[in-house]
């Protein structure tokens, strides 16, 4: 337990800013942040206007997050091995190339669709290493581990808050300054965490047993994660949703001009109302004192992501879009943070990375079949029945895992007990399974 005096209220949401050099990540990563939403914003209108094809929009969707499929679980390892503050100074300078690449295709009138693709594919594969190195590496920053579950929170805060400006910058920067402009300032935003990154003082970090071969250390981190009842259902229920509703937003170009009769801006604004939700999601997990009675929420919010998504499907209103957006936002962002939150706090140290390749494989990588066959559904049956379809399997998914609670109760009990960890959180995990009679 952290000897540190205990904070009111508002310092305690943000507490994990006492350690410097989180301070430091928030800041650098808030910046660029805003220019990943620019550019994903920009990219779905350059494929739309370049194609007027919603298989095109999938399968530059698929071309973008397969790399987290096929590498997360390499990733993982490495991230286990090695330096993970210099390894995130690779990755984010390796993404700062390929927007400043992609920006001055866009600027000389030299873009094609297949090197769209193409670029996709790269920032694919860099993203599949940043991931789950940025996700272990988030417990070196903090260094009361008591305000992990805060950092996470505050985490998702940040990554919604610059979603939320994000999107409503890039529609008013695509209508005046075109999409080149939204590239070329993205790249910009990388030199910001960059910065921060060099900036902070880090603690030799201590090796955990002799390095084995590759393949030993991928079985050993795949048993691990799938043998252990609720890292294993919260990840299959992660990557359910993924394939079945994450993609509705690679859709979104079409609901924007051809339901809503809008433009870029209308495409922003969607996107900011869906960060507006994520971000009221994220500061109300942030403000929590404890951890009790975190985990119940995960089917509850993946059932209410499913129903705001078939919501928003038949929606022709732009006012009802913009609410349904906001719980969309909601709900996925809930879903997300807590279960990053449990599988952070059951990993133990040496596996963090490799378990968090697998959160990123099933959060990240299934995207992009998701958004491939989102694209080739739609191309038959309509966007709106897609998104619904959708929406319906999330809420069938939560039903499911719901059932299983008790079951989770009973493994994570003891695990807790044996470890340590703070008991609030053991006492949170448990309530959240249905055992023990203090629940809130």
């Amino acid at each position: 337990m952290s000897s540190r005096p205990p904070l009111g209220t508002g310092a305690g949401m943000l507490r994990a800013l006492r350690s410097r050099n989180y301070k430091l990540f928030i800041g650098g990563q808030g910046i660029s942040l805003v220019g990943t939403w620019i550019q994903q914003i920009a990219m779905s209108w350059l494929v739309y206007t370049l194609t007027h094809s919603a298989f095109l929009l999938g399968l530059v969707g698929f071309s973008s997050q397969i790399g987290m499929f096929v590498l997360s679980p390499l990733a993982g390892v490495v991230a286990d091995r090695v330096n993970r503050h210099r390894l995130l100074i690779l990755t984010q300078s390796l993404a700062m190339l390929q927007a400043l690449v992609l920006g001055t295709l866009v600027l000389v009138h030299s873009v094609a669709v297949w090197q769209i693709v193409a670029l996709s594919l790269f920032i694919s594969v860099v993203n599949a290493f940043d991931m789950p190195t940025r996700q272990a590496f988030l417990i070196e920053m903090i260094e009361d581990r008591a305000d992990l579950a805060n950092a996470i929170a505050l985490n998702s805060s940040m990554v919604n808050g610059a979603r939320l400006v994000g999107p409503a910058v890039a529609g008013v920067l695509i209508a005046a300054a075109g999409v080149g402009a939204c590239f070329l300032i993205n790249a910009a935003s990388y030199l910001a965490v960059i910065a921060a990154l060099l900036a902070m003082r880090l603690a030799a970090r201590v090796p955990h047993g002799p390095v084995r071969r590759i393949g030993h250390e991928l079985r050993e981190g795949f048993a691990y994660t799938f043998g252990f009842g609720p890292t294993r259902d919260i990840i299959l229920l992660l990557a359910l949703v993924s394939v079945a509703a994450m993609p509705y937003s690679t859709l979104m170009p079409i609901f924007a001009v051809q339901l809503l009769h809008g433009g870029p801006s209308t495409l922003g604004f969607l996107s900011a109302a869906a960060g507006v939700g994520a971000l009221a999601g994220a500061v109300a997990l942030a403000s929590r004192r404890s951890v009790r009675g975190l985990g119940r929420w995960i089917p509850i919010a993946c059932g209410g992501f499913g129903a705001a998504l078939i919501g928003f499907a038949f929606s022709r209103s732009m006012a009802l879009s913009l609410l349904l957006q906001a719980l969309v936002g909601l709900a996925m962002l809930t879903h997300l943070a807590v279960s990053n939150t449990i599988l952070q706090t059951i990993a133990g140290d040496e596996w963090r990375g490799r378990v968090m390749s697998f959160y990123g494989m099933a959060f990240m990588g299934m995207m992009p079949f998701g958004s491939l066959l989102a694209g080739a559904l739609a191309h038959r049956i309509g966007a709106p029945r897609t998104v619904a379809l959708g929406g319906a399997v999330c809420i069938a998914g939560a039903a499911v895992f719901a059932a299983r609670l008790p079951a989770l109760r009973r493994l994570v009990r003891p695990i807790y007990r044996e470890r340590g960890i703070i008991p609030e959180v053991a006492a949170g995990i448990e309530a959240a399974t249905g055992g023990g009679s203090d629940r809130p």
